[in-house]
Formats: C-alpha cells, sequence, structure tokens
C-alpha cells in the first residue's frame, strides 16, 4: 500500500496535494478518482467541524469554502466534478469515462443525478442550517435526508435495472462508481433501507474489496478520529 504522505510531482514545481475531510462525500469521491487513476498525493486535512473551511487563509485559495481543494498543476482547484473530469483529461491513464459516446452519457446520466440532485440538500451546511437556523430536530434531520436518498436512489436502480451490467456500471470501476460509493456510505451512516436497491449495493459490495476504494475509505484517512 501506498503511504498517504507520498506525492507525485505534477509539473516541474507543483505538488499534488489533497485538502478535504475524511468524511466529506466529495474528499471521498476525489480521492476514489486518484486512487483508481493509479496518482499519489499528499493530503492536508480541513476539519469541517471546526469551521477551518472558513479560515480567510483558506477561503483566499478557495472562495467556495468548501472541500475537496486540489492543489495540482500550478493551480487550486475546486469543485469535486470539475476536478475528477479534469483528472481524466490531465491523465489519460486508467480512464475515468467509456471512449463510447453513448457509455459516456450513461456514465454522466448516473453519475450526475447523484452529484446533483443529492449533494446540495444533504450537505453538512444545509443540515447544519436546518438544525441552528430553523431549529429542526435532529430526528427530521435524518427524515429530510432519507427522503432525498430515496427521491434519487429509487431511479437510479431502475435505470442500472435496464442495463446489462456486471459488478460495476462498466467493465471497471469509474466516475460512477466514485460518486455513488460516497453516497452509499452516507445512507447507511443515516440508516436508509437498502434493502430495494440490490444493484446499487450489488455495486458496493464489488467496490469495497477493491484496494483503491479501501484506501479512499474514509476509516483509513489521517484526520479519521482514532477509535478507543
Amino acid at each position: 500500500m501506498r503511504s498517504m504522505s507520498q506525492c507525485i510531482m505534477v509539473s516541474d514545481s507543483c505538488l499534488m496535494k489533497l485538502h478535504g475531510y475524511y468524511r466529506s462525500s466529495t474528499s471521498y469521491r476525489l480521492r476514489i478518482a486518484l486512487e483508481l487513476k493509479g496518482l499519489e498525493y499528499e493530503q492536508d486535512p480541513v476539519n469541517l467541524l471546526e469551521g477551518a473551511q472558513q479560515d480567510t487563509g483558506y477561503t483566499s485559495r478557495n472562495p467556495f469554502a468548501s472541500v475537496p481543494m486540489l492543489v495540482a498543476d500550478g493551480r487550486d482547484r475546486a469543485q469535486s466534478m470539475a476536478m475528477i473530469e479534469w483528472l481524466d483529461e490531465a491523465y489519460p491513464g486508467n480512464p475515468l469515462l467509456p471512449t463510447n459516446v453513448e457509455d459516456r452519457f450513461t456514465a454522466r446520466e448516473l453519475t450526475y443525478a447523484i452529484a446533483t440532485e443529492l449533494h446540495a440538500p444533504l450537505n453538512l451546511s444545509v443540515l447544519k442550517y436546518l438544525k441552528s437556523k430553523l431549529g429542526h430536530e435532529q430526528g427530521d434531520i435524518d427524515d429530510w435526508y432519507r427522503h432525498w436518498l430515496k427521491r434519487t436512489l429509487d431511479p437510479v436502480e431502475t435505470r442500472l435495472a435496464q442495463l446489462e451490467m456486471g459488478d460495476f456500471l462498466f467493465d471497471t470501476p469509474g466516475i460512477f462508481e466514485c460518486i455513488l460509493i460516497p453516497q452509499i456510505y452516507n445512507a447507511r451512516r443515516f440508516k436508509f433501507d437498502l434493502s430495494q436497491h440490490p444493484r446499487i449495493t450489488g455495486i458496493e459490495a464489488a467496490c469495497l474489496v477493491l484496494p483503491a476504494f479501501q484506501r479512499a475509505h474514509p476509516d483509513n484517512q489521517p484526520d479519521t478520529p482514532k477509535r478507543s
């Protein structure tokens, strides 16, 4: 297994460095992408619970005040989906998107269903606003979370059932699996019933035994809280 302190030179003068949070789904998806593409990187954790993403030193480089931020090729890069597609273009080995145009559409259709329909309403900042600003109880917030999961994961499961697929969407895990697995990790945290989603959980099971996904897992990050 590669050390998390190892890194790769992406230009003559710039080191690839990932600023993220161990349990952030967007950080998790980018870690998977980096691992699947075989790119080594250094991590610099950003503690979302302590509001480190709001520090002026951070926002001066990433005005979105979000994670992940990837320092690569002499540039501070934000927005995980843009970064994943950039990685695929800048480092074409081990592609995350298939070559066939219709397969690329299928991958993007399912990927963006999760990335655009789920991330926004289920973001940590939204959940904190529901509690601290609007006064909702945690039980109500958990119901909110599960409502939006069902609204998107049900049609994703239906679309997967319409496709002829094996363990993954295509022959090997790619952009869809990068985005799906972190969302299912969160779904399990919020005790969402996945019993009606056998294709989704089948992909999850096939992914989680792979070393790339294990290295990217929240439990294996440098900022993961130590268990007693």
